[in-house]
């Protein structure tokens, strides 16, 4: 009987040994080769007897039962009115679907559950893992949690999770791996901005460059749970589940949980190659936003005006958003019911007569007039309980115990899971879908979950089921329509909503300065291209910083660009720099939105340098980003990496915003042009400006 499993594809490995009659996990990282003795492995493998210790130690498997002598999580957590709350699952089946993927089939016939787990290594060297638990006994089975769990290598040494709030999402921590379990829950009943986009173990020392990384995210928008745990025997493992709330999943006879799917990636080339990983994984997909075209540019009105829906003020910001170059044009709240503030309206979701007399057509044919799409705002799962849906369906609302929920931002959610609040949302938004001309939505989701409950019981594995199915079925419905998923800016990124969503608001922070640090981490697990970028007013909304045009557009640059800023308040020298920007964005988006994302290891942490390479390394664009002021005079070198190393490139300075704000007599002389190869761009680079902080400026490589 074979006993050893090997995927292998793109520099990854994944080993697995069934010899305890369970799936082990022998190896996930750097790719191994095939020339395998099972058993010399399986010798290798064996752990020693301790004094004071279990007098034969088993191998555990990817199920960690308690019955095979683990005293760390198990993977499975849950029974029936406490008993079958301990398994053993014994290895029924192995179906090895092709060298890539395989699943294995476990059964506790004592317990009378089921298990499955998949393993499928993609081509971009991720591995999806995907675990299920079936119910063969007659009674009920309360699940309490299915947790994926993957090994890791003793040498780990360090981890990195997200932390966040509106308006800062996705702040890294880094930390020492210790003895224990470091566990991140999120419990808002969306992913939230307080979501850890990946959890990454580190090797000592690993850096964006250099190193090995190991990385699993959960691939959904509900609540979730990343760990890392390393036990008293030494032995170290991730892990990601779903967070499921007291009596969510009670399993009937032969009724299965299918727990969301694990992304796991595993990198040799620092975090920047688990980015790249993960980037190819994306764009590989037949839906993937770039496969179907190229990204727009973008203006949302919101912060031009607010709820002050006027269609003389909105026809001469599509003017000039004409003139300048875009090509989406995006109406924010306040089209609908009563909603002429945040207090009302919610879920009445037709068109204002008091402020659209004469319906969104006049200013739709204002907007392609002028060579752009139109796009549109909603907020599909959300009701003011001033509204006439609430008035007429107060039961429509997610609540427990009879009671109201706290309002949040003057809202409650609706119940999604029922089917007359499923329909009435469907129906309302494809009415609006059907009658005008809307390539896109933005839809928005402005509160927490509190209370979810479906008639009682736990609803938000419910809940996110429900959306997932209505922005499916709108798409269906509306062939070639775009969404963007939005919550309170940067509160439902993940990898769950990316194959359901075309595009995500990275952050309802427009401060250039505070989207470097946003920007630069939520890239690490989504591409550029998916995450909404956008030139603020000068003096930003959301912290009263006032900073420059050329530092505003570069930094807006590295991703799915756009706009949000009353243009007609801009001046014609400042429309004129918007114009070369946005014509600057259209000619490099093809290698923004396909390259290979590189983030050098700078010998200052008061500036960044971030660029884009061509797959093929032809040609790359990199941004030095200063933060804050250097503490030299004379700062530390740029260095240009991820190119060729043997060929030679032709590098300069581009201004399609406007020259950076410096502090010196003259810059370097190379700004004019320098020919060197990637190997010593990538080592000594070039001599830095003295620029001012709070400014970036751009840097073309070409290849000679």
């Amino acid at each position: 009987m074979v006993n050893l499993f090997h995927l292998k594809r793109s520099g990854v490995s994944v080993l697995i040994e069934t010899s305890a009659s369970t799936p082990n996990i022998v190896h996930w990282g750097r790719e191994l080769a095939d020339r395998f003795d099972e058993e010399s492995v399986l010798s290798a493998i064996q752990e020693p007897t301790p004094h004071c210790d279990f007098d034969d130690p088993q191998l555990v498997g990817v199920y960690r039962e308690n019955a095979r002598g683990f005293l760390g999580a198990p993977s499975i957590i849950g029974s029936r009115d406490g008993l079958d709350f301990s398994q053993l699952f014994t290895l029924r089946d192995v179906n090895q679907v092709s060298e890539f993927e395989i699943e294995f089939i476990s059964i506790d016939a004592e317990a009378e559950l089921e298990v499955a787990t998949s393993f499928t290594l993609q081509p971009s060297g991720v591995l999806e893992l995907q675990q299920r638990i079936t119910n063969l006994g007659l009674n009920d089975f309360k699940l309490d949690s299915l947790t994926t769990w993957l090994p890791l290598p003793d040498y780990v040494a360090e981890q990195i999770d997200f932390t966040g709030r509106w308006m800062n999402e996705r702040q890294p921590q880094r930390k020492e791996i210790q003895t224990g379990t470091w566990l991140r829950e999120g419990r808002e009943g969306r992913s939230g901005h307080d979501f850890t986009l990946i959890e990454f173990a580190l090797a000592n020392g690993t850096s964006f460059e250099n190193g090995e990384a190991w990385g699993v995210s959960l691939a959904w928008s509900g609540n979730s749970r990343h760990l890392i745990e390393r036990t008293p025997i030494g032995r170290t493992s991730i892990g990601a589940g779903e967070l499921l709330l007291a009596g969510e999943v009670i399993l009937g006879k032969e009724e299965t949980y299918a727990a969301p799917k694990v992304i796991a990636v595993y990198s040799g080339e620092g975090l920047d190659g688990a980015s790249h990983r993960l980037h190819v994984q994306q764009r590989s997909r037949a839906n993937h936003p770039t496969n179907v075209r190229p990204r727009p540019v973008t203006l949302n009105v919101w912060e031009a005006v607010y709820f002050d829906h006027n269609l003389e003020k909105l026809t001469e910001l599509a003017k000039v958003a004409g003139e300048i170059g875009v090509e989406r044009f995006v109406l924010d709240d306040g089209w609908f019911g009563s909603r002429r503030d945040d207090f009302s309206g919610l879920g009445d979701w037709t068109v204002s007569p008091d402020v659209w007399p004469n319906g969104l057509s006049p200013l739709i044919e204002v907007v392609k007039a002028n060579g752009m799409e139109f796009g549109l705002w909603f907020e599909g799962e959300m009701v003011n309980q001033d509204s006439d849906l609430y008035r007429e369906h107060p039961d429509w609302i997610l609540q427990a115990g009879g009671r109201v929920p706290p309002t949040f931002r003057n809202q409650q959610v609706l119940d999604l899971a029922h089917e007359g609040a499923f329909n009435h949302v469907l129906g309302q938004v494809d009415a609006i879908l059907s009658e005008y001309d809307i390539a896109y939505i933005k839809w928005d989701h402005n509160r927490v979950l509190t209370e979810a409950a479906h008639f009682g019981r736990p609803a938000v594995r419910k809940q996110v089921e429900a959306i997932y199915r209505l922005f499916d079925e709108l798409k269906l419905r509306h062939r070639g329509l775009e969404i963007e998923s939005c919550a309170s800016g940067g509160g439902r990124i993940d990898l769950g909503m990316i194959d359901h969503a075309d595009r995500f608001w990275t952050s309802d922070n427009n401060d250039a300065l505070e989207r470097q640090n946003i920007n630069r981490y939520t890239t690490i697990a989504i591409a550029p291209e998916l995450l909404g970028t956008h030139i603020g007013p000068t003096k930003a909304h959301s912290s009263g910083r006032t900073h420059t045009h050329t530092f505003r557009a570069t930094t807006a640059l590295w991703g799915h660009a756009g706009l949000e800023w009353d243009l007609t308040e801009a001046s014609a020298d400042e429309r004129t720099l918007l114009a070369s920007w946005i014509s600057y964005y259209k000619e490099k988006r093809n290698l923004l939105h396909s390259g290979r994302t590189v983030r050098a290891e700078h010998a200052e942490p008061n500036a960044y340098v971030h660029g884009v390479v061509a797959q093929d390394k032809s040609e790359a664009v990199f941004m030095l980003a200063q933060l804050r002021p250097s503490q030299f005079s004379r700062p530390a070198n740029i260095r240009l990496t991820g190119l060729d190393q043997d060929a030679t490139y032709e590098v300069k300075v581009v201004e399609p915003a406007g020259a950076a704000v410096s502090m010196q007599i003259k810059p370097p002389s190379w700004y004019s042009g320098v020919r060197l190869t990637g190997a010593a761009l990538s080592t000594f680079g070039l001599r830095s400006p003295v620029l001012r902080p709070e400014q970036a400026m751009l840097i073309e490589a070409k290849r000679i």
